[in-house]
């Protein structure tokens, strides 16, 4: 896929993902033509205030903080990729007469295209495109499709700011959806039909985004706000424990979905704990909103149906979410590991719980790398 910036690529790939809740960062070193060894990998929580909803507040802290980090798991190198959130960013599949010269084509596509589909002054806006490939129409013209993807210019700027303050260089600044694209390929490869869509889900602090692929390429993307936070905080609510601010990775990834065909019997006994009533009513309304999703997804792409699910992100350790997506979507789901799923080679032992939540970071360093 492709960045709002584009840079040449460095000899060991550095992926730096922004979240409201940490900063993750992972390096990477090409060992062959399609295999990689994790060199770094490190991970910060960020102070209440400094990110939040997928907008930097304070930049000038973010970037400290990355610098201190970097520091710390002794990262030299200066060149990197970071991604900006769904939510921030607008995309589009757009279809065009082939024939249309390159440069003309850009113009239309960066200004007239653009202008239709943005909810903010085309101005204010960065706005990219790839071209996909051509293919006929109905009427036996043929049509390049296009990506176009565009963010507000404000927001593209903080980030830049922040990791300039971290003393760095951005190489690339792309979607978040883009980098889970490229981290889990492989997966994605075994669907190679526009009729077999496959849905990735991360699930991250704040939030959850859906990002429905066909062929490899992104067709609907949409973010809402369930996450990990209101997990956690609904089982400490359930047996009377105050809410907190930042997800306790060991609880998360001890924490089991009660599914029906596994768990009736010890449910209807009243054996399940206090907070499983809680844990089923969050992740029920996280599953109603992929299946919103999926619907709509469905609805406006006749003759493509999504065949499985990709559960990544922090929120992907949580136990047997998989088969309750299954059961409550009738959909396969996976739960994906980037690091295997990827091929990458670890000197060392990473709890799965961390290894979850470096989808994307590992995706912005194959893409550097």
């Amino acid at each position: 896929m492709f960045g709002l910036k584009f840079g040449k690529k460095s000899k060991k790939g550095i992926g730096i993902e922004i979240t409201s809740e940490k900063v993750n960062i992972v390096q990477l070193r090409r060992k062959g033509q399609s295999s990689y060894k994790l060199v770094s990998y490190g991970s910060v929580e960020l102070p209440e205030g400094t990110v939040e909803e997928g907008r930097i507040l304070d930049p000038v802290a973010l970037g400290e903080i990355i610098r201190s980090l970097l520091s710390e798991k002794k990262i030299r190198a200066k060149k990197v990729a970071t991604a900006l959130p769904g939510r921030e960013t607008v995309s589009r599949l757009i279809r065009l007469p082939a024939e249309i010269p390159d440069l003309e084509l850009r113009e239309m596509v960066l200004n007239q295209e653009a202008s239709l589909y943005l909810p903010f002054p085309r101005e204010d806006a960065d706005v990219d495109y790839q071209k996909l490939g051509t293919s006929l129409d109905d009427d036996g013209i043929e049509r390049i499709e296009i990506l176009m993807v565009a963010t507000p210019k404000e927001v593209t700027d903080s980030y830049i700011q922040a990791l300039e303050i971290a003393q760095l260089q951005v190489d690339i600044v792309e979607i978040s959806s883009f980098a889970l694209i490229r981290a889990m390929h492989n997966e994605l490869s075994r669907f190679s039909t526009l009729a077999e869509a496959v849905a990735i889900v991360d699930i991250e602090y704040e939030a959850t985004e859906i990002t429905v692929t066909a062929d490899g390429v992104p067709q609907f993307s949409r973010t809402f706000p369930i996450g990990t936070a209101q997990i956690q905080n609904a089982q400490l609510r359930a047996i009377n424990l105050p809410p907190r601010r930042t997800t306790d990775m060991e609880m998360l990834s001890s924490t089991v979905v009660p599914v029906q065909s596994m768990d009736a019997a010890r449910l209807a006994s009243g054996g399940n704990s206090p907070g499983d009533a809680a844990i089923i009513r969050v992740v029920s309304d996280l599953s109603d909103e992929l299946s919103r999703s999926i619907d709509f997804f469905t609805s406006q792409s006749p003759g493509s149906d999504v065949v499985q699910l990709l559960v990544t992100g922090p929120g992907a350790c949580i136990g047997q979410l998989n088969e309750f997506f299954i059961q409550r979507l009738g959909i396969n789901t996976s739960v994906i590991d980037p690091l295997t799923t990827i091929g990458i080679s670890v000197d060392e032992d990473i709890p799965i719980q961390d290894r979850m939540a470096m989808s994307v970071s590992l995706g912005l360093g194959l893409r550097e790398v």
